[in-house]
């Protein structure tokens, strides 16, 4: 959320590059925005080229009329420091600049996310550019935000960064001695004698590429540059933060992240952001539940504040390897949803299509025609409309989660770097099935981590919690004694921090908390699986089975085939007044809804609506009432029986409990119930 007294509604509008048209049609966008109801742009995403022509020139004559204009026509301004994309002449006088692919190729100019984030170069350049941006722009009173840069990502791994490498192990261990203790350089004589001897985990080094996935002969290695390499990226971020706060201390700071993107670590991003936002955009096969997620993880890391959807496409990506249309109602149904689980701010990508180069067949507010005669421009200006109607009445409001998912960085780079037992780990997908089937059901859910305070739920899931990080099993030992409920599964608790194992029998740390002891995994191919039954129904056991023992643990389901038949499948334990679930295996989707759901029932955990499948409900709150987010997926109309008292924003219409509402295909609702 931009929390600004200059915002007094949800903010609509998005990526505005007039510099790539002539002066003659911006008069015609700002008769066009005002017809949509936008009433912000985000400006200089990828101008870098046009204000720095060379080393020692700054020209802004096209930015001040770009700006000048915005204020004329009383658009609230998002306004980029365009430090993604560096100039020709920087790259060519400056070839420190450009990135080392993991292969050792040194990259030319061309693209994006092509600088070294640890090139003195780029750092100073783009420090230089921020501070003279927001020196130029401090007295504008419709800047609403900052922007930096735009959408981090990537790696490098050239000399820059591996002198940056070897300061930052400097800084984390200390001596070498500690160093080779925690990548346990013993094994194969890789022992070190001094950070000098540091080098990149790349093809070159320790890295291998097996069956089309990188692999790394030492995962503490590579799990550190991970980390380091999520952290050099956060320093141009807070380089950058930092110039531009210089001169306008009061006006909030963000930067576009990208939802559930495994190689920056956006739990401690989020720490030096004034506030989160991202990027949508579901590929053509992606499930309703997807987005919701992702949408919870954004608002997650910041500890439950609103959050920015900086960027979704009106109607069609580009690259996709199927670029679907949006269905007539989809815009509008996924722009919801992003409401309905945290966002108060609606922006798109792009505002006008480009005309050349890979995103020109990107959807926009204005599409090529250059007219307002298109369905989307119709669609986005009936959203416009209900969103001032709507006004400032869902701003700030927050939800309220009885249960935790338990999502964390390190971990999915370390169970994924593991060195078996199976090519079919996948922590998101893991995550996933557990989100799903809660949200499925209208559970309310928060996306949390390792170090957040877990007081206020009443049911706490960490999936394939292969990293148990040091602290972390006391807090759950604490979390359960005191009567919560917690729930893990296969590939848990085997490594420490370094990714180095916890001897004594898996699941480590967490052995006493569960009540059990792993002593074998049983990794199956895709083309096979084992079984078990749950409550009088058989389900699937595929990718890992666990042969595990119980001490202290109860039984609930147990293997039907294979030489471990009989052995226990899921377990529970009694841990102080709390209790503590294992799920040994992989399963389906049924599963994870059944048994999730009787554990929700069994500890008093409601749904926020019952709903038909196909529609999802969600609750937000603030100081003016409750919302309830009623989203038809269905392909065709669905009906709710409402549980309160409330008015429909969207309608206008008042609904007393009992009564039942219909939702045509893709129709939402937003029941407002007063407090």
């Amino acid at each position: 959320m931009i929390e600004s007294n200059k915002v007094k509604k949800i903010l609509y509008g998005g990526d505005y590059n007039p510099e790539q048209w002539p002066e003659e049609t911006w008069e015609e966008d700002m008769r066009l925005f005002k017809l949509a109801h936008i009433d912000e742009v985000t400006l200089n995403v990828f101008s870098w080229a046009a204000l720095q022509p060379d080393e020692n020139t700054y020209d802004f004559s096209k930015l001040d009329k770009i700006m000048e204009l915005a204020r004329k026509n009383n658009l609230k301004v998002c306004l980029a420091t365009s430090t993604a994309a560096h100039p020709a002449w920087m790259a060519r006088k400056h070839p420190d600049i450009l990135r080392t692919e993991y292969n050792g190729v040194k990259r030319k100019f061309g693209s994006r996310h092509n600088s070294c984030p640890n090139s003195p170069t780029y750092r100073k350049y783009s420090v230089a550019l921020a501070e003279k941006i927001a020196e130029r722009y401090k007295d504008y009173d419709n800047i609403v935000a900052w922007h930096i840069s735009n959408e981090y990502g990537g790696f490098c791994y050239c000399d820059n960064c591996e002198k940056a490498f070897r300061k930052w192990l400097k800084e984390k261990y200390g001596t070498i001695d500690e160093l080779n203790r925690a990548w346990n350089m013993s094994f194969w004589g890789h022992t070190l004698y001094d950070f000098e001897d540091v080098v990149v985990p790349d093809l070159r080094s320790e890295e291998f590429l097996w069956d089309g996935v990188i692999r790394t002969n030492f995962q503490g290695i590579s799990l550190d540059y991970c980390r380091f390499n999520s952290d050099s990226m956060l320093e141009c971020f807070r380089l950058e933060y930092d110039a531009v706060k210089k001169y306008t201390p009061d006006i909030p700071v963000t930067t576009n992240l990208m939802g559930v993107y495994k190689i920056l670590d956006y739990q401690k991003w989020a720490k030096y952001m004034d506030f989160v936002s991202w990027d949508n955009y579901p590929a053509y096969d992606s499930v309703p539940e997807q987005a919701s997620m992702a949408h919870d993880l954004m608002r997650g890391i910041k500890q439950g504040k609103p959050f920015a959807l900086m960027e979704q496409t009106p109607s069609v990506s580009n690259w996709h390897i199927y670029c679907k249309l949006k269905r007539p109602g989809v815009m509008r149904l996924w722009s919801y949803q992003a409401m309905a689980h945290g966002a108060d701010t609606l922006l798109f990508f792009q505002m006008r299509r480009s005309i050349g180069a890979c995103e020109k067949y990107h959807g926009a507010v204005i599409d090529h025609v250059g007219t307002e005669n298109t369905r989307v421009f119709r669609e986005l200006t009936a959203l416009g409309e209900e969103l001032v109607k709507i006004g400032d009445k869902t701003l700030g409001a927050r939800t309220k989660s009885k249960v935790a998912i338990v999502f964390d960085w390190d971990n999915w780079w370390a169970a994924e770097y593991s060195a078996g037992p199976s090519k079919l780990i996948d922590y998101y997908k893991e995550v996933f099935q557990y989100y799903k089937a809660l949200n499925d059901s209208n559970i309310s859910v928060d996306l949390v981590s390792v170090t957040d305070d877990y007081t206020d739920y009443k049911l706490v899931i960490a999936p394939l919690l292969y990293m148990c990080k040091d602290g972390f099993d006391e807090k759950i030992r604490q979390f359960v004694k005191n009567g919560g409920s917690f729930l893990t599964t296969y590939f848990s608790g085997y490594v420490e921090d370094h990714d180095l194992v916890v001897t004594g029998g898996y699941p480590g740390r967490l052995k006493d908390i569960l009540g059990i002891w792993v002593e074998e995994s049983d990794a199956l191919p895709e083309t096979e699986s084992n079984s078990f039954v749950y409550k009088g129904k058989n389900y699937s056991a595929g990718i890992l089975c666990d042969l595990l023992h119980l001490q202290g643990a109860e039984g609930l389901s147990f293997y039907e085939n294979d030489f471990y038949e009989g052995m226990p499948v899921l377990t529970r334990n009694q841990f102080g007044k709390g209790t503590a679930y294992y799920v040994a295996t992989h399963s389906e989707e049924a599963f994870y809804k059944k048994f999730l759901g009787d554990i929700c029932e069994e500890i008093g955990i409601e749904a926020v609506a019952k709903t038909p499948e196909g529609v999802e409900g969600t609750m937000r709150e603030n100081e003016k009432g409750s919302f309830l987010f009623l989203l038809n997926h269905k392909d065709g109309p669905a009906s709710v029986v409402l549980e309160k008292d409330g008015i429909d924003l969207l309608t206008e219409k008042t609904y007393k409990a009992g009564d039942r509402i219909t939702l045509e295909k893709t129709g939402v609702a937003i029941i407002f119930t007063e407090k």
